[in-house]
């Protein structure tokens, strides 16, 4: 059965043979008002032989109820009375339209005198234009096989573009947002890895920095905000800016963690929100670092001669954020003259081995960088392909967040 739809001048209905379609289930959405029924929509099968199936809402608030999720095109009549041929409407029907269905291809009706109007609505956004005159099942599903097509690639190239526009803002957000290291003069080589758990999140709660003070000392933090989302990521971009001003103003160890822990204090939404930390300070030769953990595991020393090692963590501070008043020791240790410093979170060491319930833990990951090492791998080599392998022991990507950082005197 065929379709009324409105016309401007009578034209009697042409009487042709169907023409196939090639979406299969295609729902074609008319909206228009014509009580006199003077025209009528041709009938349309789609691939499979089977009638397109054809709407009629006589206003906008039918056209929504009616604008389900297999309408693939809108057919809209701009003669349609109240729309844009009303005086100072200037096609804001169809611009209603658009911004009711900005996924559909959206077909214009009018007639031969107002092929201006036309040309104007496809400048609007709709897809194409049809005359009354010309309408017949050949014509229509032409146009609405073109229609769909060229919204399907419309949407498909926006999508590229903002992907393309995303990929460039999440750079300079990086480029923003990671430290910059500052170890001019030190002597030191640095490397460091960087993998946020939320899928396509740009960074995550881990946060590290590493700067070298005016006495030479070089000073490197890594930490941890509990948590995954955006609020938790802020926030560890806090801490860090935190660390480095009071770095420079001569904090450091308890003091240093104690004022940081103030500054969570005041920056967390909710109680319950916590950070663990190591902090590193290497003396100006050198040779000897002091280390603080709040909650934090040690780092892993590589010294020649001896396999990766843990650095002692025996009676350490809590993570902060947790007790008021804490305190977190710090502790001397003797690195000797050449070794390397690897700085991690526990997104490293949580992650799986296998199908089990087993977690690779601190000795695993110490097997790791030891057969890494051993295979001649350094810096940020040694870095990638230690998370590399730990991501495929797991199975997958690790649902925490990776900070990991190393530095070497050579």
């Amino acid at each position: 059965m065929s379709v009324p739809v409105p016309r401007q001048r009578a034209v009697p209905p042409a009487v042709v043979r169907p023409v196939a379609l090639p979406h299969p289930g295609l729902t074609l959405l008319v909206i228009g008002d014509d009580p006199g029924g003077s025209f009528t929509v041709p009938e349309l099968l789609d691939t499979e032989g089977n009638r397109v199936r054809i709407r009629t809402a006589r206003n906008l608030t039918e056209a929504a109820r009616l604008l389900t999720h297999d309408v693939q095109c809108i057919l809209l009549d701009l003669a349609l009375p109240g729309g844009p041929q009303a005086p100072g409407g200037e096609l804001d029907t169809l611009r209603a339209v658009l911004r009711l269905a900005p996924a559909h291809a959206v077909l214009v009706l009018t007639g031969e005198e107002d092929a201006e109007r036309a040309a104007e609505a496809v400048r609007v956004g709709a897809q194409d234009y049809l005359f009354r005159g010309e309408l017949d099942a050949r014509v229509l599903s032409r146009a609405i096989r073109y229609a769909v097509e060229r919204k399907r690639s419309d949407l498909a190239q926006r999508q590229l573009t903002e992907s393309r526009l995303r990929a460039q803002e999440n750079a300079r957000l990086e480029r923003g947002l990671l430290p910059t290291p500052l170890l001019d003069g030190s002597g030191l080589g640095f490397a460091a890895c960087y993998r946020p758990g939320r899928s396509r999140a740009l960074l995550g709660g881990d946060f590290y920095d590493v700067v070298r003070t005016a006495d030479g000392t070089v000073h490197a933090m890594i930490g941890d905000v509990c948590g995954h989302g955006p609020d938790e990521a802020a926030l560890g971009v806090e801490l860090r800016i935190a660390w480095r001003a009071l770095t420079f103003a001569g904090l450091s160890g308890d003091a240093l963690l104690g004022t940081l822990q103030q500054v969570l204090d005041h920056e967390r939404e909710d109680d319950e929100i916590f950070a663990t930390v190591c902090t590193v300070d290497i003396a100006p030769d050198g040779r000897r670092a002091g280390v603080c953990l709040a909650g934090h595991p040690p780092p892993l020393a590589v010294r020649p001669g001896r396999p990766p090692a843990l650095l002692p963590a025996a009676d350490n501070g809590p993570a902060l954020g947790v007790l008021p008043a804490a305190r977190w020791p710090r502790h001397e240790v003797e690195l000797g003259a050449v070794w390397s410093l690897m700085m991690y979170t526990d997104g490293l060491i949580e992650g799986h081995v296998g199908q089990g319930p087993r977690r690779l833990g601190q000795e695993g990951m110490a097997e790791i960088v030891a057969g890494k090492l051993a295979a001649g791998l350094r810096g940020e080599d040694l870095l990638a392909a230690t998370v590399t392998e730990v991501r495929a022991l797991n199975g997958g990507d690790l649902t925490d967040d990776v900070a990991v950082l190393l530095l070497d005197r050579a």
